[in-house]
C-alpha cells in the first residue's frame, strides 16, 4: 500500500481500461489542491471493486478523467460491526465518524435517545467524513450510514441472537476483555450513549435484552467520542480482525 500516492473515492464501476469522468469539484481537487496534471497517477476505489491504478487524462476544457490501468488490491471486507451511537455536536461527530471508519465498522446507525443533545443529523456530512477517512487511511470498505432511529426502534431492528455490546458506566469494573470473552467472530452491535447517559427506562430496556453484554470502559468517565474508540478497539481485539487467526 502506497500511503504517499494520491487516493480518490469514485462512486463509479471500476474495470480495466474504463474511463472515469470527473465532475468539476473532483477536477478542482486534483488540479488545484493536489496540483496534479494529465499523465499523473491516482489510486481510486469505490468500496466494491478494490483499488485501481489510474492515470489522469484531459476531458474537455474544464474537467479531467481517469483511465483505469490495473487493479492493485482486490476488494476486502472487515469485521461485521454495527455501530449504534447517540449523535454529538458537529466537530465531535465528525471525529467519531472518522475514527469508527478507521476502526473498520460496517455500518453507522445514529440512535436518538432521551438525552441526545443533537437535534438533527447531517447524513451527507457523515458520509463525506466516512469517505475522507477511507481515502486517507487506505481503507477499501465504505461503511453504510443509516437514517437515525429512536432507541426502541434500533433495538427492535437487531436480529434475534445478535450480541449487543452496551457500554455502561454503571457496570461493575472488570476486565473488559473477559467481559467480551463470549463474543465469537460474526455480527455484533456496539452501542455508545449520549453525554448524559441513558435514562433509567432506556437502561432497563437494554438490560432486558437477552443478548446484551454490559461493558465497563474503566474507572474514568469518557466523552462519547473517546468511548467509541475504546469500545471499538476492544471489540476488534476480541472478535474483530485484530486478533490472530486461530
Amino acid at each position: 500500500m502506497d500511503f504517499n500516492a494520491p487516493r480518490l473515492f469514485l462512486d463509479q464501476p471500476l474495470a480495466e481500461g474504463a474511463l472515469c469522468r470527473l465532475d468539476r469539484d473532483r477536477t478542482s481537487y486534483l488540479a488545484n489542491v493536489l496540483r496534479l496534471k494529465a499523465g499523473d497517477d491516482v489510486l481510486v476505489f469505490n468500496g466494491r471493486d478494490g483499488e485501481w491504478l489510474s492515470r489522469i487524462e484531459p476531458d474537455g476544457r474544464r474537467t479531467l478523467a481517469l483511465r483505469l490501468i490495473r487493479q492493485l488490491r482486490a476488494q476486502e471486507g472487515g469485521p461485521d460491526i454495527l455501530y449504534l451511537f447517540a449523535p454529538l455536536k458537529r466537530a465531535r461527530l465528525d471525529y467519531m465518524v472518522q475514527k469508527a471508519t478507521e476502526l473498520g465498522v460496517a455500518t453507522l446507525q445514529p440512535v436518538m435517545t432521551e438525552r441526545t443533545n443533537a437535534e438533527r443529523v447531517n447524513l451527507e456530512r457523515m458520509r463525506a467524513n466516512v469517505v475522507e477517512a477511507a481515502e486517507q487511511c487506505g481503507i477499501l470498505r465504505i461503511p453504510a450510514v443509516l437514517e437515525p432511529l429512536k432507541l426502541p426502534m434500533a433495538l427492535a431492528a437487531l436480529p434475534a441472537g445478535q450480541p449487543l455490546v452496551f457500554c455502561d458506566e454503571a457496570a461493575d469494573l472488570a476486565d473488559p476483555v473477559a467481559a467480551l470473552a463470549g463474543l465469537a467472530s460474526g455480527p455484533v452491535a456496539v452501542l455508545i450513549g449520549p453525554e448524559g447517559g441513558f435514562s433509567a427506562t432506556e437502561r432497563a430496556m437494554l438490560l432486558s435484552r437477552a443478548d446484551t453484554i454490559r461493558l465497563s470502559l474503566g474507572p474514568r468517565i469518557m466523552r462519547a467520542d473517546t468511548a467509541a474508540v475504546a469500545a471499538l478497539a476492544l471489540v476488534n481485539a476480541v472478535a474483530g480482525d485484530w486478533r490472530a487467526p486461530r
